[in-house]
C-alpha cells in the first residue's frame, strides 16, 4: 500500500501522475460506463487538476431559447455517453447556477430565474426507477401540454428510455402518451418536435471535426507541460505515454495519424453507427495509455509508475498507440461493448493485407529489392516499427529451426505482423506506390469513398473511374453477368419479379451519365452525408429510383466490378441491391405502360408473339441486348 509521503514524493519525480491518473477515468476501464459525468467529476475532485473541458455545440441554441423566453421546456436527448449531463451542467451554470449546488447529492435541481420562472433540472431520467419516474414526466407534461408557464423543465434523457418511460406513463393512465408517438417521429424521422418542447439531440451532432477536437484536448492539455521536469525522461529515456500523446498531436507526421483516424471515425459514421462523445474521449485516452499486458499496466492503461517497469523491459511494442487505436491491447470482451471499438475492429486492420506490404514485413530488412522501403517505412521507428523486439521474432522466424514455423511455434512473430500492419496504416504515406494503406484493411476502396463525398461537395465532377467502377458492380449484381459495361446500365430480370440471382432478360437499359433527364445521377444527400444514386428512366418527375450508397454498399459493389468479393461480407449488401433491383423492374414496368398509351406502332397479336431483349456478352465481355421475337405456331 502506497502512503500519502511515498506518494508525494512518487509525484515530486513524476509530476504529471496525477493528471494520468485523471485521464484513466475517461479510458475504457470497468468503473465508467455508467453515470460517466458524475464519475470523472469524482474522479477530478481526488486528482485536482485541471478538467478537460469540451465545446458544447448546442449550448448557445438552449441559452437563446430560455432567454427568448419561449414558453414550454427542453428536451436534452441522445444515447449513452453523448454529454447529455454534461450540456446540462454546462446550461446550469451559464444562466447562473452554483456549481457547488449542482455535484450535491439529487437527481433534480431548481433555480428561479429573474422573470419569476422556476428552472427544473433533471440530470437524467435513468435515476429514477419505474413509476418514479411519472414524477418528473408529469412535470414536463404540465409545462408542454397544459401550458403552464411557471415552470422550465429541462430532461436529459436516453431516445429509447424517454420513449418507453411515456409508454408505461400512458398505460398506468389507460391512454397513449400523447408526446410520445410525435417525439418517436423526432428521434428517427428527424421531423418535427411537440409544441412548447424544445427538443436538442445529441446524437446528430458528433463528426470528424469532434474527434480532432477530443484529440487536442486530451493530447494537448495544459496539464503535460509538467512532464519537461519529469524524470522518466531525462538522459534520453523514452516515455510511451509522452511519445503517444506526441504522435496523437501529429508532432513528428504532421498529422497524418489524426486525419486517418478521422476518415475511420467519418467511415463509421456513414455506415450508421453513432459514436458519442464518451467513446472518442475513450477512444483518445486508451491511445496515449494503452498497453496490452495488463500485468504491467492494471486494466491496461497504464500510469506513471507502470513506464518504469517498461522502461527496464525496454519493449514498448505492447504500448504501441497504433495498436491502442483499434483496442488490440484490451480484453475482447471489455472491447465489445464500446461501440468505438467495435466499430474500429470492423475495419479489419491488423487481419487484412497485401502480398507486398506481407515481404516488406516479413523479407524486407534482408531482401536487397526492399530494403530501402524497409529502412523508410519500418526500420525508421525505432520505438514501434523495427524495434529489437521485433527483429529478434523475425530472425527466430527466418532462421530458427523448422519447430518455430510449426502450428503455434510462431505466434508471437504473427502477432507482432498484426500490430506492423496496423502501424502501417497509419504510417504509410499518403499515395505511396505499391503500399496503399487501404490495402491493409477490410474497406479497400474508402480512400475513393471519401474523395467521393469531397466531389460531391465541391460540386465537382465524379471520377471517371469510380464512377465506371460502381456502374460495373450494379451492372453485375442486377444482371449476376461478367459484363464490363460502363456506359449503360441494364436493369434485368429472368422473365419476372423474382430474386433470382441471374437474369437474362433485358427489361430496360439506361445511361450510366444522366444526360437530358434520363440515366444515373451521383448526389449527395443532406440528411445522410452519403452519396445517393439516382436513376431515371424517363423524363418527368415520379420516374427515378435513388439508392443510398454507404461506405459498405460501395465497398461491395467495388470488390463485385473488381470480379472478387470475400466470403466475410455479409449478404445484407446483395439484399439491398437485389430490394434496389425490384423497385427499378416497377418503374421500368411503369415507364413502359405509360410508354404505350397513344403508341401508333404496327399492331402486333400479342396471343401470337411475344418480344424479348436477351443479354449477350461478346468477346471482350462487354454486354448488350438483342431483341428475339417469339411466334407461336398457327
Amino acid at each position: 500500500m502506497i502512503t500519502s509521503s511515498q506518494q508525494d514524493e512518487t509525484d515530486s519525480v513524476q509530476p504529471a501522475s496525477a493528471w494520468v491518473r485523471f485521464l484513466r477515468s475517461y479510458g475504457p476501464t470497468s468503473n465508467n460506463l455508467t453515470m460517466f459525468d458524475e464519475y470523472v467529476s469524482r474522479a477530478l475532485g481526488r486528482a485536482k487538476v485541471k478538467p478537460i473541458r469540451l465545446s458544447t455545440p448546442l449550448l448557445e441554441k438552449m441559452v437563446l431559447h430560455i432567454e427568448s423566453q419561449t414558453p414550454g421546456s427542453i428536451l436534452i436527448a441522445g444515447t449513452a455517453g453523448d454529454g447529455k449531463t454534461y450540456h446540462c451542467r454546462a446550461l446550469w451554470e451559464r444562466i447562473g447556477g452554483d456549481p457547488n449546488t449542482w455535484a450535491a447529492k439529487g437527481n433534480v435541481k431548481e433555480l428561479r430565474l429573474a422573470d419569476g420562472r422556476l428552472m427544473v433540472f433533471i440530470k437524467d431520467l435513468s435515476e429514477f426507477n419505474g413509476e418514479e419516474s411519472d414524477w418528473p414526466l408529469l412535470r414536463l407534461e404540465r409545462s408542454v401540454l397544459k401550458g403552464d408557464d411557471s415552470e422550465v423543465v429541462i430532461l436529459a434523457a436516453n431516445h429509447g428510455q424517454v420513449l418507453d418511460r411515456l409508454r408505461d406513463l400512458g398505460k398506468r393512465q389507460d391512454r397513449i402518451h400523447p408526446l410520445r408517438k410525435p417525439l418517436q417521429e423526432r428521434f428517427l424521422q428527424a421531423g418535427s418536435a411537440p409544441a412548447r418542447l424544445a427538443v436538442f439531440d445529441l446524437s446528430r451532432s458528433t463528426s470528424r471535426q469532434t474527434l480532432d477536437e477530443v484529440a487536442r484536448v486530451v493530447a494537448g492539455h495544459s496539464e503535460w507541460d509538467k512532464c519537461q521536469r519529469c524524470a522518466l525522461k531525462a538522459e534520453g529515456k523514452v516515455c510511451p505515454i509522452d511519445e503517444n500523446r506526441r504522435r496523437l498531436l501529429g508532432e513528428s507526421d504532421g498529422g497524418q495519424l489524426s486525419r486517418r483516424l478521422g476518415d475511420l471515425v467519418e467511415i463509421a459514421r456513414l455506415n450508421g453507427l453513432h459514436l458519442p462523445m464518451r467513446d472518442l474521449l475513450a477512444l483518445c485516452s486508451n491511445m496515449v495509455l494503452g498497453c496490452s499486458d495488463a500485468k504491467l499496466a492494471k486494466e491496461n492503461l497504464m500510469t506513471c509508475e507502470d513506464v518504469a517497469k517498461l522502461q527496464e523491459s525496454s519493449d514498448f511494442g505492447k504500448t504501441s498507440i497504433y495498436v491502442n487505436a483499434f483496442g488490440a491491447n484490451l480484453p475482447k470482451r471489455r472491447a465489445f461493448y464500446r461501440p468505438i471499438f467495435k466499430a474500429m475492429s470492423s475495419f479489419g486492420v491488423g487481419n487484412e493485407s497485401t502480398n507486398t506490404a506481407e515481404g516488406l514485413l516479413v523479407y524486407g530488412k534482408d531482401d536487397l529489392r526492399l530494403k530501402d522501403d524497409f529502412d523508410r517505412l519500418v526500420a525508421s521507428d525505432p520505438i514501434y516499427g523495427a524495434t529489437p523486439a521485433f527483429k529478434a521474432a523475425q530472425d527466430a522466424y527466418l532462421e530458427g529451426d523448422e519447430g518455430s514455423r510449426l502450428e503455434g511455434g510462431c505466434s508471437e512473430f504473427l502477432a507482432m505482423l498484426e500490430d506492423q500492419r496496423r502501424r502501417l496504416f497509419f504510417t504509410l504515406p499518403d499515395g505511396e506506390a505499391g503500399y496503399p494503406n487501404w490495402s491493409m484493411s477490410a474497406f479497400r476502396f474508402a480512400g475513393d469513398y471519401l474523395v467521393l463525398i469531397e466531389a460531391l461537395k465541391a460540386k465537382r465532377p465524379v471520377s471517371d473511374t469510380v464512377r465506371g467502377r460502381i456502374v460495373k458492380g450494379l451492372n453485375r449484381v442486377l444482371t449476376g453477368l461478367l459484363i464490363e459495361n460502363v456506359d449503360r446500365i441494364f436493369i434485368a430480370s429472368s422473365g419476372g419479379f423474382t430474386q433470382s440471382r441471374v437474369s437474362v432478360l433485358c427489361d430496360h437499359e439506361t445511361l450510366s451519365r444522366r444526360q437530358g433527364g434520363i440515366g444515373m445521377a451521383i448526389r449527395l444527400a443532406e440528411e445522410t452525408g452519403c452519396p445517393r444514386l439516382d436513376v431515371s428512366l424517363a423524363l418527368g418527375a415520379g420516374n427515378s429510383v435513388v439508392f443510398d450508397l454507404t461506405p459498405i454498399r460501395h465497398e461491395f459493389l467495388s470488390r463485385v466490378a473488381e470480379g472478387a468479393l470475400p466470403a466475410s461480407f455479409s449478404n445484407e449488401c446483395l439484399e439491398d441491391l437485389l430490394a434496389f433491383k425490384a423497385k427499378l423492374l416497377r418503374k421500368a414496368e411503369i415507364v413502359r405502360k405509360t410508354g404505350m398509351v397513344g403508341d401508333d406502332d404496327e399492331i402486333v397479336d400479342e396471343s401470337s408473339a411475344l418480344t424479348l431483349n436477351f443479354i449477350e456478352i461478346e468477346h471482350g465481355g462487354s454486354g448488350f441486348s438483342r431483341t428475339v421475337t417469339v411466334r407461336a405456331p398457327e
